[in-house]
């Protein structure tokens, strides 16, 4: 094929490409278009070291590689936040699943909200899963060790960030796992 063909090829592919991945970001797709992907990769490397005569030509490739190479950012950045389970619509899904559960199950009604609870413990869970990956002990890590820790923290936190509108997360640092706290993203 000729640069003209594959050109319009690529624009064609690269459409096709930031469509299928966004369908899959929003849960439309179950599979990353990495065959797609492969392809669109196989026709940058085809003409990436070869001159290209026709100017016109050559910006629209070089304008098409600078563009895959943005979108490539943008994908990498939100395929890890998919794996970390921090990706809005992860977090949206499993919210409202977490709210359909508390509708089935009738819970004891306490003094705290709801989303607290939720919160808290969502925090126990993954503060235990990092020790069990450190290979710490996790019988000492209870409910209440932990909202206790939370709550000593929160006035200072609230003085130091001038907002009640922050939440908390499991980090590891030097092999152990800690809790830090952050604004809330909304």
């Amino acid at each position: 094929m000729a640069i003209a063909d594959d050109v319009i090829l690529l624009d064609k592919k690269m459409s096709e490409l930031i469509t299928k991945y966004e369908q899959y970001f929003i849960g439309l797709e179950k599979r990353e278009p990495l065959s797609l992907l492969k392809d669109v990769e196989v026709l940058v490397r085809r003409y990436s070291g070869v001159p290209i005569n026709n100017t016109m030509y050559k910006h629209r490739f070089t304008m098409l590689v600078a563009r895959l190479g943005t979108y490539r950012e943008h994908w990498n950045r939100i395929l890890k936040l998919m794996e970390e389970g921090r990706y809005s619509r992860d977090r949206f899904i499993s919210n409202l699943h977490l709210r359909q559960k508390g509708k089935q199950e009738k819970l004891a009604p306490d003094s705290q909200p709801a989303s607290v609870e939720s919160d808290i413990d969502r925090i126990v869970r993954e503060f235990r899963d990092a020790r069990i990956a450190c290979k710490l002990p996790v019988d000492k890590i209870t409910r209440e060790l932990v909202a206790a820790t939370i709550e000593k923290q929160r006035s200072t936190l609230v003085a130091k960030l001038g907002t009640e509108n922050f939440t908390f997360r499991v980090v590891v640092e030097d092999g152990k796992p800690k809790l830090k706290a952050g604004l809330h993203k909304h």
